[in-house]
């Protein structure tokens, strides 16, 4: 993913800016058809952040400055701590995983995740003018369920809208590729999401397998969603 990383400051810095101008800088960046590398910095001289790449020559390079949010006013500090000593988690194929969420859709509903330790199990329960519920058994499939671990019976309700998001606007790639999605419960119900990637490593050339399709080497990197829970009325 990096083609070369340096990281000196104390702790872990902290800050917000606005996700639409970081891809509109990104897309400006970006010539189709080639991996061209792009310099990103943090701290700039008034604390922002400074994205640059080569034009083809060492004396010239676009360049783009980003103002940040103070992170004292970001609203939420999302500081995800497992619910105990067990991580509650299950990964699941990517698809399957949007496809079921898709499927729960009721107008301004909300979904109750429900995992079951004994049978091992996972919920998924949509509430609107009826009920709809999926149910992932870990025994019963373990190609869809691909990993199962839970000490505890929790449940927790979540936003449709907000859960949607995590799979909603995942790229076409990630799903294609199929490679997982894992799916945790935090303390406090805090959800978090990851769908696996891979991401092509920066000057490799490519490789034909024995299906005679061009691939490249890759890591393998994550997308990560939080979604908050639903507080208790």
């Amino acid at each position: 993913m990096f083609a070369e990383y340096d990281y000196g400051a104390e702790g872990r810095p902290r800050f917000g800016l606005s996700l639409g101008l970081l891809v509109d800088c990104l897309n400006m960046f970006t010539v189709p058809g080639f991996a061209s590398p792009v310099e990103i910095r943090y701290p700039g001289p008034d604390m922002q952040l400074l994205l640059s790449r080569s034009v083809g020559s060492p004396d010239a390079c676009i360049h783009a400055e980003i103002r940040t949010r103070i992170p004292d006013t970001v609203a939420w500090d999302y500081h995800f701590e497992h619910a105990g000593n067990t991580p509650v988690t299950f990964t699941v194929k990517s698809a399957i995983l949007k496809e079921s969420i898709d499927d729960l859709e009721w107008p301004g509903s909300s979904i109750q995740i429900h995992f079951h330790p004994d049978p091992p199990s996972v919920i998924f329960k949509g509430e609107g003018h009826g009920d709809l519920e999926i149910e992932f058994s870990y025994y019963a499939n373990t190609d869809l369920l691909i990993a199962f671990q839970c000490d505890q019976e929790l449940s927790y309700r979540y936003k449709y809208k907000f859960l949607r998001a995590t799979t909603s606007n995942v790229p076409s790639s990630v799903l294609k590729e199929n490679r997982g999605s894992k799916v945790t419960i935090g303390r406090g119900g805090m959800l978090k999401i990851q769908h696996l990637v891979s991401v092509a490593r920066l000057g490799t050339q490519s490789y034909h397998n024995f299906a005679g399709g061009a691939q490249q080497p890759s890591r393998i990197a994550f997308i990560e969603f939080f979604v908050k829970p639903e507080e208790e009325d």
